[in-house]
């Protein structure tokens, strides 16, 4: 029994269900292997280009990503008028930024339609403006698409700024010109950098945002004004938030010019000229140091309010300032060029005195008139007038009385009589000698250079020869001769001085930020004109009695002796009853026996003795009898 009760009962084993077959086990083992060494051979040859065939490129892009220098601009130099009077500001304003290499990859446009809602603008602007800046500039420069944010929106976008990157809010130095209208011409305004200014300035540390000057002192001393931006390095975050400062360079600021002009004298040529150039398209004046060639003041009508420019420009605002009657962006004093008429005869004066072809006691007869019969033709006699018939005159009554038959004598002679005149070349000649023709030198851009004519410049300008007749016009400042009023200004100054043609400037010193003198502006004498002193003493005593007994007694002075003179200059075609329009000029200098300052006035449209002596005589009376001015000159010496 115990032999088969230990012993098991067979039983057949139940087979395994969907088992395979045990050679293909093995193929499902070999082909994870392969697996897995493919695996890390691509991981292994990707680690290889990434860290030994791109290393270099990777680890610089890294390093950028994580360093970053950053401009930081210097202060731009303030201006003073000859008193310490502040010409200008510096006011801080808010704009908005983007900085494109900044802007995420996948919600670049949900940032700009965030940017849009704060500042209120569109976002198709915003693209342009950041678009328009990156094709040939630095990704990491701040691209300026909105400025004057008022303050409430520049808080909501600094709030905003670390949930928008790329977005970037900046303060910016806006010019404010404190005097407005009254210096605008004088000091010209800022703007934003161009395209083409930045190719040209970028080498010089200029930077997508600075503003640079445009017109003025601002343009002439934009190297002095600017000073030297700075650096920082610093540490930034993935949405180029700054983290940490490495290293910072401190930017220079700019430095503080003090100008020649004395801001009360401004003003108060300006009213003056303003007053009896009411109705007239345009007028200029300028007041010169006639030792020193500073400029006092220099005013030129219609004016324009240069703050405009400090930050963007309203629609269609510049094209109406361009449109406007009397072209008010164009200063006058040194721009335009006009006829300068009688003014004109004190250099014509000085030449036919150095000359011989005068002397103080030449006497001519103006009957109103003088006939000049064609060379060619007998029967044809060119009648040249003059304002009046005048007598009898000698050297000072000629100038004086202001008569044209006496200077188309000396510039033109009288052939039939046997006077010899000055002659085109010599007239021309004597007049770029006192400066005319030329640009002045003055530290002002758009000078223009004005023009004195000669047979040949008429030969190869019109293709016309020179005739006796363009002489005589000539003479009495008429005809092709055309001066701005800062060259006649310069002429005359070379008669009160003494024979010094100099160069006029507007600068006096340079100051550095902290108001150091480190710089004077120095005296310039371009030349001597080649006229004895004497014969200049004459000129002078001539115009002192143009203005005490002759055509230009509206320029008198109470208490004072004043030398001038005035011009009536015709310009246009004809009118109906075969009058011309005319300019008004008045050209002076006082005190007349020690000379200090010279003055000269235009007015379009206007008359020598009724518009332009009067502003003469009111700034000439209130720089010597109703202020301290002329005595502060005259210490300062």
């Amino acid at each position: 029994m115990e032999l088969f009760q230990r012993r098991r009962r067979w039983r057949a084993e139940k087979p395994k269900k969907n088992e395979p077959p045990p050679g293909s086990r093995k193929g499902v083992f070999a082909i994870l292997r392969l697996l897995v060494v493919v695996l890390f051979l691509i991981l292994s040859v990707q680690l290889i280009r990434l860290q030994i065939l791109q290393g270099d490129e990777y680890e610089e892009r890294a390093a950028i990503n994580a360093l970053r220098e950053v401009p930081v601009s210097s202060a731009r130099g303030l201006i003073f008028d000859r008193n310490g009077r502040p010409l200008v500001r510096n006011i801080a304003t808010f704009a908005a930024a983007v900085v494109p290499g900044d802007l995420p990859s996948r919600n670049e446009t949900q940032v700009y339609r965030q940017l849009s809602q704060v500042i209120e603008m569109p976002v198709g602007e915003i693209v342009g403006k950041v678009q328009e800046h990156l094709e040939d500039r630095n990704p990491y420069d701040p691209v300026i698409v909105k400025e004057n944010l008022g303050f409430q929106k520049a808080l909501v976008l600094r709030e905003l700024e670390p949930y928008l990157p790329g977005v970037k809010l900046v303060t910016q130095a806006t010019r404010q010109y404190t005097a407005g209208l009254l210096t605008s011409h004088v000091l010209g305004y800022v703007g934003a950098i161009s395209a083409e200014e930045y190719a040209k300035l970028k080498d010089d540390g200029y930077l997508l945002n600075d503003r640079v000057g445009k017109t003025g002192v601002e343009l002439v001393y934009e190297a002095l004004l600017r000073g030297r931006p700075g650096k920082k390095l610093v540490e930034v975050d993935a949405a180029g938030h700054e983290r940490k400062l490495i290293l910072e360079k401190r930017p220079l600021d700019g430095s503080n010019l003090v100008l020649t002009i004395d801001l009360q004298l401004q003003k108060r040529l300006r009213d003056t000229l303003a007053q009896y150039a009411a109705g007239s398209e345009g007028a200029a004046a300028v007041v010169m140091d006639v030792d020193s060639g500073e400029i006092l003041a220099m005013v030129s009508l219609p004016e324009f309010d240069n703050n405009i420019f400090s930050g963007p420009l309203r629609p269609g605002e510049l094209q109406r300032l361009i449109d406007a009657p009397g072209k008010p962006l164009v200063n006058h004093t040194i721009a335009e060029m006009y006829p300068p008429g009688s003014t004109f005869k004190t250099v014509v004066g000085a030449a036919a005195l150095q000359e011989g072809v005068a002397t103080p006691s030449t006497t001519i007869v103006s009957r109103g008139y003088i006939t000049v019969t064609n060379q060619y033709d007998p029967n044809v006699v060119y009648v040249y007038k003059d304002w009046a018939a005048l007598g009898a005159l000698d050297f000072y009554g000629g100038i004086a009385m202001s008569s044209d038959v006496y200077f188309y004598y000396l510039a033109g002679g009288k052939a039939d009589e046997g006077f010899v005149g000055l002659g085109e070349q010599r007239l021309a000649r004597y007049a770029r000698t006192f400066g005319l023709g030329q640009p002045t030198g003055i530290d002002l851009p758009g000078e223009s250079p004005g023009l004195v004519p000669d047979a040949i410049w008429k030969e190869e300008t019109i293709g016309e020869p020179w005739f006796v007749g363009d002489t005589y016009n000539f003479g009495i400042g008429q005809g092709y001769l055309a001066v701005t009023p800062l060259q006649l200004l310069t002429a005359v100054s070379t008669i009160a001085n003494g024979g010094e043609v100099l160069e006029p400037h507007l600068l006096h010193e340079v100051q550095d930020s902290h108001g150091n003198v480190v710089e004077e502006a120095e005296r310039t004498v371009r030349r001597r004109v080649p006229v004895d002193p004497g014969y200049l003493e004459i000129v002078t005593e001539a115009m002192r009695q143009s203005v005490s007994r002759g055509v230009a007694t509206t320029a008198a002075v109470a208490g004072l002796e004043v030398a001038g003179k005035t011009g009536t200059a015709e310009f246009g075609s004809p009118l109906g009853d075969g009058t011309h329009d005319t300019h008004g000029w008045f050209v002076g200098f006082a005190p007349y026996d020690d000379p200090q300052v010279a003055i000269v006035v235009f007015v379009q449209r206007g008359g020598g003795g009724q518009d332009a002596a009067p502003v003469a005589a009111d700034i000439l009376d209130y720089m010597f009898n109703g202020s301290n001015l002329a005595q502060k000159l005259e210490t300062g010496r």
